[in-house]
């Protein structure tokens, strides 16, 4: 496909042998009268370089090199000046255009200055297109997934990693809801402090409580130094807290308790972000008294996968 050129020039007949002597070098030419008439086609044109008289009637081709370097950056702009006017030339590179050339001139050297442009667009299109790959393809490095469903659950991540509310991560086992709390832990304002996570399915009950909010020398028959719990460790990070639904109501309860005061029983500020996780739907639960309602109106993030296929609600 031939490289296209908007040509904009106010003497009829200039335009006429400037565009066919471009045509014959196989280049698509667009022929504008003036500035005005070029800027209201630039919107849908598919034009790569813009070719203009400084000298124009009306707008003139150092304004139009402002107006389509804010409108379209992608089309670069190549003036055309008088003998000797080396100012007004300054003043369209100044302005936004990308060369110049001189009049008069041999339609061989316009040739030359088009075939450098081009590949400086080339060029420059080339770094932009890396550049979001680069950053669309390292989003969530640690977790695989190109569907339309994991594009989802990576949009929402972003979203909520910004935040400092508690977050609830649902999903069947093996989904991957702890890569999901150490993505959103790494993108988070807290990514500096620790990451702490806990399978609360592995904790006797008894010893639960004790883990999570830790306690005094002598607060019992065995504690004999005093022990400092979860959420103290993770203050200024985040607690990760997989499989909620195995805690006991008091432990259940206590990381909406914390997220609302942003204190641990201790009467320590603790200002960690509050991760949890469990595979089943709390409604139910909530409903025979194993849970609460936990952080109402904070966010639900689902990964549930059947197949290759994973989904993410809000």
């Amino acid at each position: 496909m031939p490289s296209k050129i908007m040509l904009i020039e106010d003497d009829a007949a200039l335009r006429d042998l400037l565009g066919a002597d471009l045509e014959t070098r196989g280049y698509a030419v667009e022929r504008h009268p003036s500035a005005e008439d070029a800027l209201a086609a630039l919107p849908t044109s598919d034009a790569d370089i813009i070719v203009t008289d400084v000298q124009l009637k009306g707008m003139r081709g150092t304004e139009l090199a402002s107006r389509v370097k804010l409108a379209r950056p992608d089309v670069l702009v190549v003036v055309i000046t008088a003998f000797g006017s080396l100012d007004n030339a300054i003043a369209a590179i100044r302005a936004g255009a990308y060369d110049f050339i001189t009049k008069p001139f041999e339609t061989e050297a316009l040739d030359i200055v088009l075939k450098r442009a081009l590949e400086h667009r080339a060029l420059r299109l080339e770094v932009k297109r890396l550049s979001r790959a680069v950053a669309e393809g390292g989003r969530f490095e640690e977790i695989l997934g190109q569907s339309r469903a994991m594009q989802r659950v990576f949009d929402l991540l972003t979203q909520v990693s910004g935040s400092d509310v508690g977050a609830l991560i649902t999903g069947e086992s093996g989904t991957g809801k702890e890569l999901v709390a150490r993505a959103l832990h790494q993108r988070s304002k807290r990514k500096a402090g620790p990451f702490v996570a806990i399978n609360c399915s592995a904790v006797p009950e008894t010893l639960l409580e004790t883990q999570l909010f830790g306690h005094a020398k002598g607060a019992f028959t065995d504690a004999k130094n005093e022990r400092k719990g979860l959420f103290l460790q993770a203050d200024g990070g985040t607690l990760f807290l997989d499989e909620i639904r195995h805690a006991r109501v008091a432990a259940a309860q206590a990381p909406a308790r914390v997220a609302r005061a942003q204190s641990a029983p201790r009467r320590r500020r603790s200002r960690d972000a509050v991760r949890r996780a469990r595979h089943r739907r709390h409604p139910p639960r909530s409903r025979r008294g194993h849970h609460r309602r936990p952080l109402p109106r904070r966010s639900l993030l689902s990964a549930e996968r059947r197949g290759d296929r994973a989904a993410a609600v809000a």
